[in-house]
This record gives C-alpha cells, structure tokens and sequence, in this order.
C-alpha cells in the first residue's frame, strides 16, 4: 500500500520528536523526509524516534544555500559538493534511500559549465558507490533537469522529485511530468495561489488543480510515497497562514488533505 509522507521541517517549536513521531503516526504518516541536521548524532536520533512509531525516513534534502556555486571556479564551489557528498554519507544514518538536490537556486543562477557538470557527476557517482539515489528536484531552470536526465540517462540511481508547488508558482504554464514523469521517484506536494509565491500550503487550500497533479502521478506508474511539503509559517510561535490552529490540528488538516489526494491518484 502507497505510503502517506509529511515533511518534518518547521515543527520545531516547542514540541518535543516524540510528540511529532506520535502526531504522525495517528493521523496515518508512515514516512518523512527532513534535513541533513547538523550533526549526523541528530539524524540519528530523529532516525530511532520515527522508526518506533514505524515512520520510515524516504528521503534527506541536501542544503541547497550556495548551491549556485557549484557551477563556479571558486572555494565555495568545491565545498558544496563536498557538502552533497556529506548529504549522501547522512542518507546512510538515516536509512533513507533518496537524498533530494537542486540544481540551481532563483532567478539569475549562473549558465552551466563543465566544471559544475563535472561535479554533479562525481555526486552521482560516489552516492552510487553508497547505494544511495539522487533525486534532481525542478526549480526555475528547465535546461539543467534536461542535461540532468540525459547525462544520466542509464544511471540507475538517478530519478526526479516533483514538486508541484514550484511548478505552479515558479514555472506556471510549463509542465514537467510529461517531461520527466516517468523518472520519477519522490514527490513534494503543496499548494499555492499561482502567482509567483511558493507557498508550501496545505494542497485543496490554494489554486494548484489537483486532479491534474493525481493524473500526471497515476500516469506516471509511481508508486511510491506520497510526499507532501507543507508549512504552517509560525513566527514566535503564531501560525500566520493557518492562525489558530495547533500543530496537532495543523498535521491533522494536512493528513485529511494528502488522503484525498492518494484516493484520487489511486481511482478511489
């Protein structure tokens, strides 16, 4: 059966693993995805929490600050990919099979260059060396995903993360399913109001059509976790999109939502 997945990122506030592990796992999650953590130690812990709510880590996110500089001859440049590398080496204590990367950051990254090639190639290549798959997330910039796709077109530990939010608010109009769907192996699903804003909303609470987002799935043959990557936007403590509720609340609204999606992704 399909897993239900929620991001762990943004419920930091003044609530402890094991309430976020129990939240989860009542309102039907089996899988996260996080962050690298800073220290493999946190990872760790994350990692023994979940698991004894039987919640599952399916992907880390690479940190994606700088990630321009991997297309550059400079210091930082070299030290992004030795933090990619680092990504991988923390998918292991997480047992997370898929580590999430962008290729490019906003709206004027730099043009590719043999050099950032080169880099993302030696990436794919050692996190083949770990058993670990890199999942090349869209953004703004459909000519890196295109060589992206195509350098590593035989490379069995290559797929996509779609994430439907970026899509619709990044490059609306511009659909990458079609395109790439069939390399698909992790999904980030969220909602927004179209218009330039990714804002990671709960999905049926902006204007993304989600029974074009269940298709291009369906279509697609994936089977796999249905991932979703919404945040509740909390400053000192006050949820600014969805005020007034608790994070438990929050979470429950979240799993009512991504329930109906996977009903109707699986023709239910």
């Amino acid at each position: 059966m399909r897993k239900l997945g929620m991001n762990m990122l943004g419920y930091q506030e003044g609530i402890t693993l094991e309430d976020r592990a129990r939240m989860f796992h009542d309102n039907g999650f089996g899988a996260i995805f996080t962050g690298i953590q800073d220290t493999a130690e946190q990872l760790a812990e994350i990692t023994e929490i979940m698991g004894k709510k039987d919640i599952s880590i399916d992907s880390l996110h690479a940190p994606f600050s700088g990630i321009n500089q991997i297309w550059l001859d400079t210091d930082e440049g070299q030290q992004m990919l030795d933090t990619l590398k680092t990504s991988v080496d923390r998918c292991l204590v997480a047992n997370a099979p898929i580590l999430v990367v962008h290729l490019s950051s906003g709206l004027t990254p730099p043009p590719t260059t043999d050099l950032g090639r080169g880099r993302f190639i030696e990436l794919v290549e050692y996190a083949a060396s770990k058993n670990v798959k890199i999942a090349f997330e869209n953004q703004r910039k459909l000519a890196n995903l295109a060589w992206a796709f195509e350098e590593f077109d035989q490379a069995e530990n290559v797929g996509f993360c779609w994430d439907c939010g970026h899509e619709y608010s990044f490059t609306l109009g511009r659909e990458y399913m079609p395109l790439f769907g069939k390399k698909l192996i992790c999904t980030h699903i969220h909602d927004n109001d179209c218009d330039g804003r990714d804002m990671h909303m709960i999905p049926f609470d902006g204007k993304i059509p989600f029974d074009v987002v269940a298709k291009h799935i369906k279509d697609s043959g994936y089977t796999g976790t249905l991932m979703l990557e919404t945040f509740p936007i909390i400053k000192e403590g006050v949820f600014l999109t969805y005020e007034g509720y608790t994070i438990e609340q929050y979470i429950a609204r979240a799993a009512e939502a991504g329930k109906k999606l996977l009903a109707m992704i699986d023709g239910e």
